[in-house]
């Protein structure tokens, strides 16, 4: 008998009107969850491949000093920034894919922002070194590439903190085609940098390809959709 009163009791306890049905608020942690698997997914795929040729064009600008025998000196760690803050942002992508990504391509986004500011300040030292080396075309290109990368690196910064602060994920999209205009300019300023090099070229077009892609990716979270190709250029081996 004196079990089943403390069932009762227990049972009341359990499922009494002020608890039975109370819904959990979800903490900040699972809100940023939510909002990574759901919205930020589709970046993913043009996001990774903006990265990797930001990794690569940075590896190209520390092959392009040592084919000018300036290895060594301010260009060189501004190639190094540039591959790093292009690794974080394939990191960056590849955490979109999962529901517990999001704080992680937060942290991503801005220290690829961290590594372009730090390159800002070896682009602008580096015009020094260019300037006494008497190499006054590629001091003029990396005097304006300075603004560029400062510009890059604030909008991803924008978009990191952006998606810790929950703004809205088309807003996240602004900012990344914010990037890849400024990236778009970086293509042409580095390519500026030894024009007969093919390492400047290469690593230009990196850069291009970098800046196409990454707009996709900010236009996906947008919404926006590329638009469709007409005629038959496809059988012609026409660009994607």
């Amino acid at each position: 008998m004196f079990r089943i009163i403390f069932a009762l009791v227990v049972s009341a306890l359990c499922f009494s009107p002020g608890r039975a049905f109370t819904p959990r608020r979800p903490g900040r942690h699972t809100h940023i969850r939510l909002f990574a698997s759901s919205l930020l997914k589709p970046a993913a795929v043009p996001l990774m491949d903006a990265g990797k040729a930001v990794a690569r064009s940075g590896e190209l600008i520390i092959e392009l000093t040592t084919a000018e025998n300036i290895y060594g000196g301010a260009l060189s760690a501004v190639g190094a920034q540039v591959r790093n803050a292009g690794d974080c942002l394939a990191q960056a992508a590849a955490s979109c894919r999962f529901k517990t990504g999001s704080e992680l391509v937060t942290d991503e986004l801005r220290e690829a922002a961290t590594c372009l500011q730090e390159a800002v300040a070896k682009m602008e030292l580096g015009a020094q070194e260019a300037l006494v080396d008497n190499r006054n075309e590629m001091a003029s290109s990396m005097e304006q590439s300075v603004s560029v990368l400062a510009s890059c690196g604030q909008a991803l910064e924008s978009a990191g903190a952006g998606i810790m602060t929950h703004e809205p994920v088309d807003k996240i999209g602004t900012y990344l085609v914010d990037a890849s205009k400024q990236l778009l300019l970086f293509s042409q300023l580095t390519l500026q940098l030894a024009p007969n090099r093919e390492e400047a070229q290469v690593a230009s077009q990196r850069l291009t390809f970098a800046a196409e892609r990454m707009k996709i990716a900010g236009n996906e979270l947008q919404g926006i959709q590329p638009a469709k190709k007409t005629g038959k250029s496809w059988l012609k081996g026409g660009s994607l």
